[in-house]
């Protein structure tokens, strides 16, 4: 079965899944290259600070071999003195072990850059299995692993080997000369072979850092379901999701709905379109649209109209207008305030007229509508 799912995760990780392996500690990490670039950090701090530490060093040795007649009987003395030599050659190391410290944090971070995870911290008692540890050792890890170190110690022990083969002469050269250059010409002698040793590494690091990326997005690669089971977590299942919009329309279309009987007018085309307006001269800057809706709900605002007694009037270029211009619980376009001024201005009549009598208002006419503002209507409207 394990088989089976190794082989069926062929898609590439989703950015989800590489941020949350990063959260535990799961990245692409490269132990040749962090070697490689310690090992050529303090090769260039032996070659910078290669002549002043060996001249340090060298007045450290002579003084530590100078032993005077009362350190030979005071042991307490010697003792002292064997602290302020050791005080020395740490000052002495200092800028050296600093180096090394900072390259030894900051080397990590070349491949896969900061990285602070509690999750890794935590103990793994899995990892204590020994079935699991021998299924470790003999993996196809575990003998990319011993393939690599083999390959490493072939690499760097054939450079040493012909690295001091070249040099056998100039060691040898070394018993002819005096102690102070000879201790001088070792040290230039081991700094460079130990320059070269290290470049061997290049070779193992160029090899280890593509491999160590690949092997890691395939450590990261996920199945379908996998990442249909994603989607569905961070978007939230379609299904539900469909649900869930079909109530907010259906609570929206119900406060809509509700708005109706507060209408001033409604504008119909007149079958197609509906469009409540309503108006209050103390509180509103401009009409404000209180439902609209097509076809089925066009007609249930009608209804609901008549039967709250709103006026309902038919101007077909003017309802195109606000159905598709005018949002919903919004003001109207600007564009659109002389026309609907000139329907309010008739429907406040006409409810006066109605409610105190007086003189008939005359029939409204044609509504101009703006050229932009216009919309055509469909064929199979009334």
């Amino acid at each position: 079965m394990a088989e089976d799912s190794d082989l069926e995760r062929t898609e590439e990780a989703t950015p989800q899944r590489i941020q949350k392996a990063r959260e535990d500690g799961q990245v692409a990490r490269s132990q040749e290259l962090t070697t490689f670039t310690l090992l050529l950090a303090a090769a260039a701090g032996m070659v910078f600070l290669g002549n002043g530490l060996i001249e340090k060093l060298l007045k450290i040795m002579r003084e530590g071999m100078q032993v005077e007649r009362e350190l030979a009987f005071h042991s307490d003395l010697m003792i002292n003195r064997l602290f302020q030599l050791a005080v020395e050659s740490l000052w002495s190391l200092g800028p050296l072990l600093i180096l090394l410290i900072i390259v030894a944090f900051f080397a990590p971070l070349l491949l896969s850059g900061w990285l602070f995870s509690t999750k890794a911290l935590i103990p793994d008692f899995k990892r204590l299995n020994p079935v699991s540890g021998f299924g470790r050792i003999f993996s196809v890890h575990g003998l990319t692993e011993l393939l690599k170190a083999v390959a490493k110690t072939l690499v760097v022990g054939s450079v040493a080997a012909l690295v001091i083969w070249g040099n056998k002469d100039a060691v040898l050269a070394l018993i002819a000369i005096p102690i102070d250059s000879g201790i001088t010409r070792t040290g230039e002698l081991l700094v460079m072979s130990f320059l070269l040793i290290t470049g061997a590494m290049i070779l193992i690091v160029a090899i280890d850092v593509p491999f160590q990326l690949w092997s890691h997005a395939k450590k990261l690669r996920m199945t379908k379901e996998e990442i249909r089971r994603e989607v569905k977590e961070s978007e939230g299942d379609p299904l539900v999701k469909g649900r869930i919009r079909s109530l907010q329309r259906e609570a929206a279309r119900r406060r809509m709905m509700s708005e109706v009987p507060n209408a001033d007018v409604i504008v119909t085309n007149p079958t197609h379109y509906s469009i409540a307006l309503r108006y209050k001269s103390d509180s509103m800057r401009a009409p404000k649209v209180v439902a609209k809706g097509v076809h089925l709900l066009a007609a249930r605002i009608r209804e609901l109209g008549e039967e709250n007694h709103v006026p309902i009037l038919e101007a077909p270029p003017l309802a195109r207008a606000l159905y598709h211009h005018a949002d919903l619980d919004s003001e109207i376009p600007e564009k659109l305030y002389t026309a609907v001024a000139e329907v309010l201005a008739y429907v406040f009549q006409l409810k006066r007229y109605q409610d105190y009598g007086g003189d008939m208002p005359e029939p409204l006419g044609e509504i101009t509508i703006p050229d932009e503002m216009q919309i055509s209507s469909p064929g199979n409207e009334e």
